[in-house]
């Protein structure tokens, strides 16, 4: 009897052991696909976005700061400030949360600086070469009054 009870607890211990080893092969399996596929994506972004996979997201950053325009400098110190001088500890507020109200301060100046950089950059198209103008008096078969 205690033979045939050995026989089982051992027999479980293998099917047991068998599924944990077959599990974390598929979990070894599904890191290591996720990790090729978010290497692929952040590869394939352009450099304006790679903000988005290391960071804060600019609609983030403005929904923190509760901004809608980027052009208002004004409006977007006096929120930061408000929220940020809000989040004190000595206030009550949690250092997380600072840390966010500042991360999206740093996310928008990011992009403001991005945006300026890239409208110094941008050459304007030239404007289009005059046309050269007609004398008509010179050309063939006009008479000049």
């Amino acid at each position: 009897m205690a033979r045939y009870l050995a026989q089982i607890i051992i027999l479980g211990a293998q099917v047991v052991g068998r599924a944990l080893v077959k599990t974390l092969r598929q979990e070894m399996q599904a890191f290591e696909d996720a990790a090729r596929m978010h290497e692929t994506m952040s590869a394939n972004l352009p450099s304006s976005s790679k903000a988005k996979v290391k960071g804060m997201t600019l609609v983030e950053a403005q929904q923190i700061l509760n901004v809608k325009d980027l052009s208002d400098h004004q409006t977007i110190d006096s929120h930061y400030r408000h929220l940020f001088q809000a989040n004190e500890k000595s206030s009550g507020g949690t250092f997380y949360l600072q840390s966010k109200v500042f991360r999206a301060k740093e996310r928008i100046d990011d992009e403001l600086a991005r945006l300026e950089q890239l409208a110094k950059t941008k050459i304007d198209p030239p404007s289009p070469p005059a046309s050269p103008s007609i004398d008509q008096s010179k050309e063939p078969g006009h008479q000049s009054r």
